[in-house]
């Protein structure tokens, strides 16, 4: 048993509304002069792609725009997204967008600087080294893309979602404004928050980290949960019970945007250090098959995972239920923990998840 653990971030976290037009100085301050932007047509089409090329030309940054991503990327997208960026003498790579942009920029970064295939570089520390810098600017408060080491493609092919998992893909900057949410329609609000939920609770209950018995933190994909990942998963919890309601209710609500975007960083923290577990290793195949995004499906299996995992983790969901807003006094832990399963079905059902019938926790029920 080991008697330390450790901690990873991006290089830098930049937080706050307004933070993008500081960005095209934050790039300069990097001695670096030609950006490649991965995105999608549908930012470029509401303007958020603007205020991007606008920060960075106001700083003489040079940019050029990629914006053939889409939704749970796939294999074909990266390889196309490469093969658009090969020639354009990119300096760095700035994925803006949801976590799919986000991911999608990970893997070109490392195409641009190793090359090969997208599946050379699938599982766990395939990236020989590190890539060309990386900054990553979220539209979205879910996927915590912005500070973690994953990015997941789709495979086509074999009908599986794959990660690629490396030191090397975390961010050298992670800008986090939450003003690039303000637009986010209503569904993807509650797809992603439902995705940072899922995160911090993972994150919190993955097994401690003081059970894993590896080399260095460097030989495993996670490093088991820790007193960091507890601190970000708990105030993740805690401002998603107070805001992700508000956010999908009342979009305009800024309070509420800014307190999902923080959120969604805290929760990217918690489970790219501790772990996820069983809610993505079901999601990945499930969410391919019912073509939904990845934030809904690990929505509609937080349930179920949590209640088949009940009493194993009754302390740390008891916590949840807590810190959801929810009031233990008098509860036993396994009375709180099944308490906190119910408070995420309502909860889900309030921000219009209602995918599945649920009558009974312990089995997915049918598809409405």
């Amino acid at each position: 048993m080991r008697d330390y653990w450790s901690f990873f971030s991006a290089q830098q976290l930049v937080f706050g509304r307004g933070a993008v037009r500081h960005l095209g100085s934050m790039v300069r301050d990097r001695k670096l002069q030609r950006a490649l932007v991965v995105t999608d047509a549908n930012l470029v089409s509401i303007g958020l792609v603007d205020q991007v090329l606008q920060s960075l030309a106001k700083a003489g940054i040079e940019s050029i725009v990629f914006d053939g991503s889409e939704a749970e990327p796939s294999i074909a997208t990266a390889e196309k997204g490469y093969a658009f960026a090969r020639d354009t003498k990119a300096e760095l790579v700035i994925g803006l967008g949801g976590g799919s942009n986000m991911d999608l920029a990970k893997i070109v970064a490392i195409l641009l600087t190793h090359g090969g295939h997208p599946r050379d570089y699938f599982h766990f520390d395939q990236v020989p080294g590190p890539v060309l810098p990386l900054i990553c600017v979220p539209t979205t408060a879910g996927t915590g893309s912005e500070v973690s080491h994953a990015a997941v493609l789709t495979d086509l092919e074999t009908g599986l979602k794959m990660s690629t998992l490396s030191p090397h893909l975390r961010p050298a900057l992670a800008l986090v404004d939450p003003a690039l949410t303000d637009q986010c329609p209503k569904q993807i609000t509650a797809d992603s928050g439902i995705d940072a939920l899922t995160h911090a609770v993972e994150g919190l209950s993955a097994i401690d980290s003081r059970a894993v018995t590896v080399p260095n933190e460097r030989a495993i994909p996670y490093a088991g949960s820790n007193p960091m990942g507890d601190i970000m998963a708990e105030r993740s919890i805690r401002l998603i019970g107070k805001h992700l309601e508000t956010a999908v209710g009342d979009p305009g609500n800024q309070e509420a945007r800014d307190g999902m975007a923080l959120a969604a960083t805290l929760a990217g923290l918690a489970f790219s250090n501790c772990a996820v577990a069983v809610v993505h290793a079901l999601e990945y195949p499930i969410g391919v098959a019912l073509h939904c995004s990845h934030g809904a499906g690990n929505g509609l299996l937080l349930p179920y995972v949590m209640e088949y995992n009940r009493e194993h983790a009754a302390s740390r969901y008891a916590k949840v239920f807590e810190w959801l807003g929810g009031n233990v006094l008098g509860l036993s832990e396994s009375a709180a923990a099944s308490k906190a399963i119910e408070r995420i079905v309502a909860l889900r059902k309030a921000i219009g998840l209602s995918l599945i019938h649920i009558s009974e926790p312990t089995r997915l029920g049918m598809i409405s």
